[in-house]
C-alpha cells in the first residue's frame, strides 16, 4: 500500500502522540559476521585514502538519521510525502502500546492471548532495539523466542508444526489458560587463542525443556533459538529488487570459491504464491506485512485477515478450547492497524554511520574486504523504482548484506529447515547500525541466538562458507584485527 493510501485510512484525532521518539517493533534484525566469496569487491575510492562520496549515509539521503541517542533506531525517514510524520506516530503507538486480554474497555487493543510471549511488539523489540538472550539460568524466555517443527514440510514448503506445541513455544497465557512452557539456556566456554597468543572465549550455549504445559516434547522435534532483530532499514531492504538480490547468488558456486549464496523461495499468503524471502534469520518471510501479521498471531495471539483466529499458529488440538474464549473481533488487528504498523516498520531510518573517513575505520574497510566478509556482506546495494514508498526508489544504500543463504557450518546450525533455507543455512543479516546497538539495547550480543558477546566473538563463530574469512581474521596483526572491529562499530 502507497503512503498516499495509508494516511487515507488513518484518522489521526484520536492519536495525539505526534512527536514520540521512538517505540519498539517486530521481530525483525541482526548482526552476524559471515565471509564468502565471489570475485574482490573493489573499494571504488573517492580519494585516495578510500572513503566514498556519501558513505556515511547508510540508508541513502532519505533513509539516514543522525539521531545517536538511545533514540537512534527510532527516526522516521526524512522527506516523505503527505502527512507521513502523522502516520508513523500512529504506527508507534499502535506497536509500542499493550494489548489487552477480550473483552477489554479498549476494544481496538483487546484479544490478546490465549497464548503469548509479549503484550507488545515493544516488549521484545525495546526502543526498535536488538533483543538479547536470557542472561542466567533462572532467567525466562522473554527477547528470545524458539520456534518449533517436526521432521517435514506443510502444503506450502514451510516448516511443520508441532501438533502439541504449534509452530513457536509460548511461554506466557492468559488467566485461566495454561502457558506452554519455558527454556533453560545454560553457556559454556570454549577458550582458543590466535597465532599471535591473544587469548578469547566463545560461548557455547545448550537448551534445556522446562515447565512444558503439554506433555513432554517430542524427541524428533526442531527447534531454533531466534533473538528479535532491530528493526531500521526494513523499508529500504524491502524495496531492493527482487533480481537485484537474485543476481548475487551463486548457488552451485560456479566460480569455485567455496561460497553458493542462495535466495530462499517462501509462500506469500497476500499472493497465494512462493516469492522471494528477504527477511527473518533465514529469509523466510516475503514482506514486511507478512512479518508484521506473523509476529501480531505467534507472539500475541492476536488475528488478522492473513492470519484468520481459526489458523492461529499455536492453537493445537491439545489447546482447542481456548477457541471457545471471547476474542478481540474478527480479526482483532485490522487492516487499518496493520497497515499503521507495517508503515511504521517500514520508514525508521538508519543511524549515520560515525567517524566513517577515519584512517583506522578505513584501513578496518579495507581489511574487511580483503578477507573476504564483503562477498556476503554485500556493502552497496540500489533500491528499485517502484515500492510502498515512493521516496526510498533509486536510493543507493549500504546494508552490508546480499539477503541471501549461506551456510555457517555445523557451529551455528540449529538443525531446522524453513523453506528452502537448510539446517545450516542462515540470511545474511545486514550489519547497518551494529555500532549503536549498545547505545540502544543495552548490550552487545549478536547472532540468531545472542551467543556471541560482541562482533569479534561473532567473527569466530563463523564457519562453512565463512571458514576462510574467519581463518584470514583469526591470521591478521592484532592491530589489524583492532582496525576491522572498529569499521565495524563504525556502522
Amino acid at each position: 500500500m502507497r503512503l498516499s493510501s495509508l494516511v487515507r485510512r488513518i484518522s489521526l484525532r484520536k492519536h495525539p502522540l505526534r512527536g514520540l521518539a521512538t517505540g519498539g517493533c517486530l521481530l525483525l534484525l541482526a548482526s552476524l559476521l559471515s565471509a564468502c566469496g565471489k570475485d574482490d569487491i573493489a573499494i571504488d575510492p573517492a580519494t585516495p585514502s578510500g572513503y566514498e562520496t556519501d558513505e556515511e549515509y547508510s540508508g541513502g539521503r532519505v533513509g539516514t538519521t543522525f539521531d545517536l541517542s538511545v533514540n537512534a533506531f527510532g527516526s522516521v525517514a526524512k522527506n516523505l510525502s503527505g502527512n507521513a510524520d502523522g502516520a508513523f506516530v500512529v504506527g508507534n503507538s499502535l506497536f509500542r502500546s499493550n494489548w489487552v486480554v477480550a473483552p477489554a474497555s479498549v476494544p481496538s487493543r483487546d484479544g490478546l492471548g490465549p497464548l503469548l510471549n509479549a503484550v507488545s511488539c515493544g516488549s521484545c523489540h525495546t526502543l526498535d532495539g536488538r533483543g538479547q538472550a536470557p542472561k542466567t539460568e533462572a532467567d525466562r524466555l522473554s527477547d528470545l523466542l524458539i520456534r518449533l517443527s517436526r521432521p517435514g514440510t506443510d502444503a506450502h514448503g514451510g516448516p511443520l508444526p508441532d501438533p502439541a506445541y504449534g509452530g513457536q513455544l509460548n511461554g506466557r497465557a492468559n488467566p485461566g489458560v495454561t502457558a506452554e512452557g519455558d527454556m533453560l539456556v545454560r553457556y559454556t566456554e570454549q577458550p582458543g587463542s590466535y597465532p599471535d597468543g591473544t587469548a578469547y572465549s566463545l560461548r557455547q550455549p545448550s537448551y534445556t525443556w522446562r515447565d512444558l504445559g503439554y506433555g513432554p516434547m517430542p524427541a524428533d522435534i526442531l527447534f531454533s533459538p531466534r533473538v528479535a532483530m532491530q528493526i531500521p532499514g526494513l523499508g529500504l531492504l524491502a524495496a531492493v529488487d527482487a533480481t537485484t538480490i537474485e543476481a548475487l547468488a551463486d548457488p552451485s558456486d560456479a566460480d569455485g570459491d567455496g561460497v553458493s549464496g542462495r535466495p530462499n523461495y517462501v509462500w506469500d499468503k497476500h499472493a497465494n504464491r512462493a516469492t522471494l524471502g528477504r527477511f527473518g534469520w533465514k529469509a523466510n518471510q516475503p514482506t514486511l506485512r507478512q512479518q508484521v501479521a506473523d509476529a501480531f498471531a505467534g507472539d500475541m495471539g492476536l488475528s488478522s485477515n492473513l492470519h484468520p483466529s481459526e489458523e492461529l499458529s499455536d492453537i493445537q488440538v491439545s489447546q482447542f478450547q481456548y477457541n471457545l474464549l471471547p476474542n478481540g473481533g474478527m480479526p482483532e488487528v485490522a487492516d487499518s492497524q496493520m497497515d499503521a504498523v507495517t508503515f511504521y516498520c517500514s520508514t525508521l531510518a538508519v543511524p549515520v554511520r560515525r567517524n566513517s573517513n577515519a584512517a583506522p575505520v578505513l584501513r578496518g574497510k579495507q581489511l574487511f574486504v580483503q578477507v573476504g566478509c564483503g562477498k556476503c556482506h554485500t556493502p552497496k546495494l540500489t533500491t528499485g523504482r517502484s515500492g510502498d514508498i515512493p521516496e526510498f526508489a533509486n536510493q543507493t544504500i549500504r546494508p552490508y548484506t546480499d539477503l541471501l543463504l549461506h551456510d555457517m557450518g555445523v557451529g551455528l546450525a540449529d538443525g531446522r529447515p524453513d523453506f528452502l533455507a537448510s539446517g545450516q543455512e542462515w540470511r545474511t543479516p545486514p550489519l547497518w547500525g551494529l555500532g549503536m546497538i549498545r547505545t540502544v539495547s543495552g548490550h552487545t550480543t549478536l547472532l540468531h541466538d545472542g551467543r556471541a558477546r560482541n562482533a569479534e566473538e561473532a567473527i569466530l563463530w563463523h564457519g562453512g562458507e565463512a571458514a576462510g574469512a574467519r581463518q584470514k581474521f583469526v591470521n591478521l596483526p592484532k592491530d589489524d584485527r583492532t582496525q576491522l572491529l572498529q569499521f565495524l562499530q563504525s556502522l
